[in-house]
């Protein structure tokens, strides 16, 4: 297991810092799953930047260790705190939550007090806290890509498959260049000054 953390950390390591030699230095949060390898690289990359572990992938792990007749209720609970004002509102819900889940689930809930980086969404504009909770827009174009290289089935060799990613990742940008996602654009000076 250690071997496979340290061989992780050495990948994120290796992207994060390509990224970084080729001038992404100025990001102000990093939304991630909870691999430790991950927000370790994050941190050392830039030590700026606020950490928010995907509610999306904690559902589904809270959801994995609870029986199917209560994972409609669970989830419901959980999804409350998705909607918390701030902080302080954030803590609530989750202490919350796992008061009244702990007799029933009680390795779930200590999971889940144990866990750090759940409200850090709480600290932007309330318009854009839907997109920054979770990793959903990356998964999304991901789930594009594996769609598009499915249809074809074969490459010839790595660089053919490579060249078929780019020119997807390309169009992707040039469709996009210009937008503003969901809720940027009305705080965006909110966000200036923030940062």
């Amino acid at each position: 297991v250690r071997n496979s953390i340290i061989g992780a950390d050495a990948a994120w390591s290796d992207l994060l810092g390509s990224l970084v030699s080729r001038g992404l230095t100025d990001v102000q949060l990093i939304v991630a799953d909870g691999m430790t390898a991950i927000q370790n690289t994050c941190e050392r990359n830039y030590p700026q930047a606020k950490f928010q572990r995907c509610l999306v992938h904690i559902n589904r792990n809270i959801m994995g260790k609870v029986r199917v007749s209560d994972r409609k209720e669970v989830a419901s609970d959980f999804k409350g705190i998705h909607h918390a004002i701030n902080f302080k509102e954030g803590e609530e819900k989750i202490q919350t939550f796992i008061e009244k889940w702990e007799k029933r689930y009680p390795r779930m809930t200590h999971s889940l007090q144990n866990t750090e980086n759940l409200l850090t969404f709480t600290q932007f504009p309330k318009a854009i806290r839907g997109t920054i909770y979770s990793t959903n827009i990356i998964e999304s174009f991901n789930k594009q890509l594996k769609r598009k290289t499915k249809i074809k089935e074969q490459f010839p060799n790595k660089e053919a498959l490579d060249r078929f990613l780019v020119t997807q990742m390309v169009d992707y940008n040039n469709k996009k260049t210009g937008r503003a996602h969901k809720g940027f654009k009305q705080c965006q000076d909110t966000l200036d000054s923030m940062f």
